[in-house]
């Protein structure tokens, strides 16, 4: 099955090229020894891994983090951060968005989106009918959903040609073939 949206960059709101996109949260502390769980945004856990430097959004702002060692746990990862050594700090970080840049991601092949590509995204019906923003997308296992926030919310399935019709990121709209009161 192709990938028509590559969800390992699904930042919730539309991102702000000079800052990170955020990939995933410290859940809670791990053990006694500063290790930190991890939830990632990711397609496959361990693709948070692979990026590095981390960023932390600590106190309103992004800070740049090694890495140290970690590894898949659960649905999710178990991580050790530099300067975290204990369980204090662990759970000090509990809450805080991990971030990376948009230029440490693979470029998306063409016809594919980054989920943050998409959020933000004008949809207009083939019938020029204004349904909304893209507010996020909802990985479902059968396809993606987007979240369509309007006069009233719409949950279109990411279906290439079926249902997108196109997608114009440099105009920041998406076509939909969508019935505007379903």
């Amino acid at each position: 099955m192709p990938v028509p949206a590559v969800p390992d960059a699904m930042a919730v709101e539309r991102h702000n090229e000079d800052a990170p996109l955020v990939m995933g949260r410290i859940a809670a502390p791990y053990g006694v020894k500063g290790w930190v769980r991890v939830a990632t945004f990711t397609e496959a856990a361990e693709n948070l891994l692979a990026y590095a430097p981390w960023h932390l959004k600590l106190n309103g702002r992004w800070q740049a983090v090694e890495l140290l060692d970690g590894r898949e746990h659960g649905k999710g990862l178990v991580v050790q951060l530099a300067g975290c050594d204990d369980r204090d700090a662990a759970a000090a970080l509990s809450g805080t968005d991990i971030g990376v840049f948009r230029s440490q991601l693979p470029a998306p092949e063409p016809d594919e989106f980054y989920w943050s590509d998409l959020v933000g995204l004008q949809v207009v019906t083939t019938a020029d009918t204004l349904l909304g923003v893209v507010d996020h997308l909802i990985e479902t296992g059968a396809n993606d959903v987007l979240v369509i926030r309007g006069e009233r919310e719409h949950l279109v399935p990411f279906i290439r040609e079926q249902v997108i019709k196109s997608v114009d990121l440099q105009a920041g709209e998406m076509r939909v073939d969508w019935d505007p009161d379903f």
